[in-house]
């Protein structure tokens, strides 16, 4: 059997990013024009190399930077139909916090020196341990649904650290001194499920990881590179493991 692929790409920047507010399914408004001019840049790519021309299933989150981004890739995956599912989604904020202005959302509820995986930060808020525990089934589901496949998901840099967390064994909890990742907008992480010559590990392979060349002649966003996505909270975890602003 062929090998399965699961193309990971993480929408481009959205107007959240582009605004600092916390972009939940309410607070989520799209993309930016910016976050447009990438993944169209990205598509450019896909048609020009036919490197995912072999697209079986295109999923999304149901966020809308993702949809679009999902939308827009289409074009070059044959058409393929958009399934949007929620496990695909960025961390979700509570009720109190979607939409709010990031620095605002600071003030309320500040980061806690004391972050284990099960913290909530905000009221109603999704922890790192439950996000952690839908993105990683909704994976391997994935992989058992689409075997011999090629499956793009349009989603988020969340998504894709927790992908890593996941087929990697990372531990975001360890609080040792260690790298960080740093997903990019409309940047492109794939894994290949089949077999491998060592007897020692997963049958997963990490082929490629923030693929962006394609966004060298787009315009970068406005904010420091190191800029994750729309929420936050994400920087609690990054005081352990992952660094930056939100995915």
């Amino acid at each position: 059997m062929e090998d399965t692929r699961i193309v990971l790409v993480r929408h481009g920047e959205s107007r959240s990013q582009e605004g600092r507010t916390v972009g939940g399914h309410v607070g989520c408004k799209g993309l930016s024009d910016r976050g447009r001019a990438q993944v169209e840049a990205l598509r450019d790519r896909l048609v020009r190399t036919k490197e995912l021309s072999d697209a079986a299933a295109l999923y999304s989150s149901l966020m809308a930077r993702a949809v679009e981004t999902a939308e827009i890739l289409a074009a070059a995956l044959d058409g393929l139909d958009v399934i949007s599912e929620c496990a695909f989604c960025e961390s979700h904020p509570g009720p109190e916090a979607d939409g709010l202005d990031v620095d605002e959302y600071e003030r309320r509820w500040p980061p806690s020196d004391e972050w284990t995986r099960d913290t909530r930060r905000d009221p109603g808020g999704e922890t790192y341990a439950e996000m952690h525990e839908r993105v990683s089934r909704r994976l391997d589901e994935l992989v058992e649904r689409h075997r011999g496949e090629t499956v793009v998901v349009a989603c988020h840099g969340g998504v894709v650290l927790h992908s890593l967390y996941r087929w990697l064994a990372i531990d975001a909890a360890d609080r040792r001194e260690v790298a960080w990742f740093n997903p990019l907008n409309a940047s492109m992480t794939e894994w290949r499920i089949g077999d491998v010559p060592f007897w020692a590990t997963l049958p997963v392979q990490l082929v490629r990881y923030n693929d962006a060349a394609h966004l060298a002649g787009v315009q970068p966003g406005p904010r420091a590179a190191h800029q994750r996505d729309d929420d936050p909270r994400a920087a609690e975890a990054a005081k352990t493991r992952d660094a930056g602003a939100d995915a």
